[in-house]
């Protein structure tokens, strides 16, 4: 591998962990879960393809990415992410792969994506959204606060 492209793999992995920690986004959900537990908070939990998928950037571009959503995931939620990125360059270690696909056997069957769920700290589905939710960051932080008192 030439050094350019190892510099640029280097930089889009930095990136990478950049962004998902910025926005508070985990990949491990057995951690998530005893940090949702820890913290008397719900778990969304969202299925994207970061690669390949229209609705799935705008989900995050549009909602997850704007201030609204962010200032209230920050102390509300504990934000986990299950990507299935396409893209060689961008494929996941295999282990996270395998949880990924565990997390879509148990709450993503159909395969939709985006697919965003809202759960409580154990695990059980409160709210689900298939698809692009359509609806302002606003709107939807409002319709999560609607299960604040499910932990």
């Amino acid at each position: 591998m030439s050094l350019i492209k190892k510099s640029l793999l280097s930089i889009s992995i930095v990136s990478l962990a950049l962004l998902l920690m910025s926005a508070a986004w985990r990949t491990d959900f057995s951690r998530a879960k005893e940090e949702a537990k820890e913290k008397n908070r719900n778990i969304l939990l969202s299925f994207s393809g970061s690669d390949w998928c229209i609705p799935c950037i705008k989900t995050r571009k549009e909602i997850f990415e704007k201030e609204p959503f962010t200032k209230f995931a920050e102390t509300n939620l504990i934000l986990v992410n299950a990507d299935f990125p396409r893209l060689k360059k961008n494929r996941l270690s295999k282990e996270l792969t395998r949880q990924n696909e565990a997390l879509a056997e148990q709450y993503n069957k159909e395969g939709v994506f985006p697919c965003t769920l809202l759960l409580d700290a154990n695990g059980k589905v409160l709210k689900q959204w298939h698809g692009y939710p359509g609806v302002t960051p606003e709107v939807f932080v409002t319709q999560i606060k609607e299960f604040e008192h499910a932990h």
